[in-house]
């Protein structure tokens, strides 16, 4: 007899008034300290938005140590100096901090999914990421391979270039780009479901762990109608180019005119349409096939209503000069968040182990900070 199977309701309990007080001392200090106050304002960021985060109920916790937090963000900000100092006074060695972050990112990562899950609770019982180092490089190596080939053509021929101004050299060099961002455009969909498999297959609560039951294909689906999504706004933004050129004339004049208006009409098409769009889908893609043997996640974050709300917060973040941004990052987490919901076979209580304690290294958060990496849901 299978065990019976509550829903879990998310729900978002903070408000703009609330958040906006946090976010005006957050600015204030970091300005005045020189950006060092950016953890103790992520601290309190995360804090709130976890502590009005409602799963059953019952809120998330955050218990990351601010402290750590700043000793990460000074080793980052370290790097970010080092780079700047060998690129300015040895510019031939520039090269080197890149590899080096780059060799060292996919451990940054996972330490940084580390650091979130292990300093989030819920009922008093701390999360965990799983994934093992391991995974982590080989999750991403795919990313790598295009770049290191194109780096290796150029450092081949760009020599050439410059000493012989070879035109079979530079159309070498313009070939491998166009093969570059081909290879990029269609690994693109086939990267992000290896990495989204690591991820989502490493978050692990008491004794349950999941896993991401979306294969190669549904990432290549994703991929094609946000692509579809793309060329529709193409299409309309030239059909609005034309009718401003038929309204204005066929000159050149008329042509020189609708190209400015029709370029900052994709400015605003672009991101007010496509963002939500693939905002929407991804996070429907992801959450609803993330399941452990007695978890299942539920997402049906709708675009329209997305949309909306996104046009409404550009809107007023530009009329009130920025003040609106941290009501438009409340409404805009009450929509994702309320959108979810989790189904939990059996009595949660029956099943809840022993917190996990402790974070394994104090670069794991400052990490997720540097590459934009935040785990919100």
């Amino acid at each position: 007899m299978s065990e019976p199977t509550q829903t879990l309701d998310i729900r978002f309990t903070g408000s703009g008034s609330e958040y906006f007080r946090i976010w005006i001392v957050n600015l204030l200090l970091t300005l005045i300290t020189l950006t060092l106050y950016w953890p103790f304002a992520r601290a309190r960021r995360l804090a709130y938005f976890q502590n009005n985060t409602l799963v059953g109920k019952d809120p998330l916790g955050f218990h990351g140590d601010p402290w750590k937090m700043f000793r990460g963000y000074l080793l980052m900000l370290l790097f970010g100096v080092s780079y700047w100092a060998v690129s300015n006074f040895a510019p031939v060695f520039s090269w080197i901090p890149l590899l080096v972050l780059a060799a060292l990112w996919p451990a940054l990562w996972r330490a940084s999914l580390q650091f979130r899950l292990r300093n989030t609770s819920w009922r008093g019982v701390r999360m965990s990421f799983e994934g093992d180092l391991k995974g982590a490089y080989l999750c991403m190596l795919p990313f790598f391979i295009p770049g290191f080939a194109f780096g290796v053509i150029i450092a081949l021929v760009a020599p050439e270039v410059q000493d012989s101004k070879d035109r079979a050299a530079g159309a070498m060099i313009a070939a491998a780009m166009s093969l570059f961002v081909l290879a990029m455009a269609a690994m693109s969909p086939w990267v992000l479901s290896r990495i989204k498999q690591y991820q989502h297959g490493g978050y692990s609560f008491a004794q349950e762990r999941t896993r991401l039951k979306a294969g190669v294909g549904a990432f290549y689906g994703f991929s094609l109608r946000a692509a579809g999504v793309s060329l529709l706004c193409t299409a309309v933004l030239a059909g609005v180019g034309a009718i401003v050129v038929v309204m204005l004339g066929t000159s050149g004049g008329a042509a020189m005119i609708a190209l400015p208006f029709v370029l900052a009409l994709a400015y605003l098409v672009f991101p007010l349409v496509l963002m939500p769009y693939t905002t929407s889908r991804l996070q429907n893609l992801l959450w609803s096939n993330t399941r452990s043997r007695r978890i299942q996640f539920d997402s049906q974050l709708k675009f329209a209503p997305l949309m909306s709300l996104t046009a409404k917060n550009w809107l007023l973040i530009v009329l009130t000069l920025g003040l609106y941004w941290p009501f438009a990052k409340v409404h805009t987490a009450r929509l994702r968040l309320e959108a979810m919901a989790i189904a939990v076979q059996g009595d949660v209580n029956a099943w809840l182990a022993q917190a996990q304690g402790g974070d394994k290294g104090i670069l794991g958060d400052a990490a997720g900070d540097f590459f934009g990496i935040d785990m919100g849901l």
